[in-house]
C-alpha cells in the first residue's frame, strides 16, 4: 500500500532514528476517522496516522496528552516518534505496540490499579493547559476551579453549540438550556480532586501489553472529576467487571455518581451526535430529558 505523504514521514523517522530507516513495507492498520498505517523498515515497525496538513494541532495535541499520561507512570503509552506535514497531510509516527484487549479478571485489576494511580495524580486547577481533542472534535480547554462551571462551559455548551449548528435543534436545544443552569445542583455535597483524566476512556483507547502492562492511547487529556473517565469506560462496554470491582475497592465512588454519570455520558453521546448524525439523537436526547428531570426540583 502506498500513500502520498510516505517520503515525508521517511525523512521525518530518519531524521528521529538515524539514515538507516527505510520503509520495506506499509499497510492499513486500524479504523476511525484518520487513515493509519503500519509502516515496517529492515527490524523498526512504526504506526503512523494521517489527517488532512490543516489539523497539525490535532497530532500535535495528542502528543501532548500522552506525554502527559507517560510522565504520570500508571500506563505505557505509545511514544511518539515524529510528526509533521507533507504538501497534503499531516501525520503522526508511533511507537508499535503489541496490544490485546482487556478480556481476563487479570486484566480488568491491573487495568483497574493503574486508572486509580492516574487518577490521583492531580493537578492545581481543573482543565488543561492547551486546547485539544475528543476524537477529530476540537475540545475547549482552560484552567478554571469550579469543575461545575468548567463542565458547563467548555464540555457541554459547545457541543449543544455544534449540534445546534448541524442541525439538532428543537427539543434537544430546549433540553440543553435547562441543564446549563442546574449542573451546580449535582456538586452540592460532591467535591471531585482535579484528577489527570485520559478524557476519552473507551474500550477501543485501553489495552495490555503481552507482559500484562495496562496502556492507553488517543487521549482527551486534562484535570477533571475521576468520575468522567468511569463514566466513560461504561458507555460503550468492553472492560471486565472486575475492572470495576477493583476499582470501587480501590477507592469507592461517591453515592450521586449514578446521576452524574448522566452528565458526563451526554457529552459523549453529543459528540457521536455530532460526529455520525442522527441516529445517535435520540439516546442523546433521552439522556438529557432524564438528568434535567432528576434535577428538576432545582432551580
Amino acid at each position: 500500500m502506498t500513500h502520498p505523504a510516505l517520503p515525508t514521514v521517511e525523512a521525518a523517522i530518519r531524521q528521529r532514528v538515524g539514515n538507516r530507516f527505510s520503509i520495506r513495507s506499509a499497510q492499513a492498520a486500524g479504523t476511525g476517522s484518520n487513515a493509519k498505517m503500519l509502516i515496517t523498515g529492515d527490524s523498526e515497525r512504526f504506526f503512523v496516522k494521517f489527517t488532512s496538513a490543516d489539523r497539525l494541532q490535532m497530532f500535535e495535541a495528542e502528543i501532548d496528552g500522552l506525554l502527559a499520561l507517560a510522565a504520570a507512570g500508571s500506563f505505557r503509552t505509545p511514544a511518539p516518534i515524529a510528526s509533521g506535514c507533507s504538501d497534503t497531510h499531516a501525520f503522526l509516527v508511533l511507537e508499535q505496540l503489541e496490544l490485546h484487549p482487556l478480556q481476563s479478571a487479570e486484566d480488568g485489576e491491573c487495568f483497574a490499579d493503574a486508572l486509580i494511580a492516574l487518577h490521583r495524580t492531580n493537578g492545581p486547577h481543573f482543565g488543561w493547559r492547551r486546547d485539544n481533542f475528543i476524537g477529530p472534535t476540537p475540545q475547549p480547554n482552560v484552567f478554571a476551579d469550579n469543575w461545575a462551571l468548567f463542565y458547563t462551559e467548555y464540555r457541554l455548551r459547545p457541543q449543544f453549540a455544534l449540534a445546534r449548528d448541524k442541525g439538532f435543534c428543537g427539543e434537544l436545544q430546549k433540553q440543553g438550556e435547562r441543564l446549563f443552569d442546574r449542573v451546580p445542583a449535582l456538586f452540592l455535597d460532591y467535591r471531585p480532586r482535579e484528577s489527570l483524566l485520559h478524557g476519552d476512556l473507551w474500550h477501543g483507547n485501553a489495552a495490555m501489553l503481552a507482559d500484562g502492562t495496562p496502556t492507553i492511547y488517543d487521549p482527551a487529556v486534562h484535570y477533571g472529576d475521576r468520575e468522567s473517565d468511569l463514566a466513560m469506560s461504561e458507555l460503550f462496554g468492553g472492560f471486565p467487571g472486575s475492572f470495576y470491582a477493583r476499582y470501587r475497592a480501590g477507592w469507592p465512588l461517591d453515592e450521586g455518581y449514578e446521576t452524574r454519570k448522566q452528565l458526563y455520558s451526554l457529552y459523549h453521546m453529543l459528540n457521536h451526535l455530532n460526529l455520525f448524525g442522527k441516529g445517535y439523537l435520540g439516546e442523546t436526547l433521552r439522556l438529557a430529558t432524564r438528568l434535567n428531570a432528576a434535577l428538576s426540583m432545582w432551580r
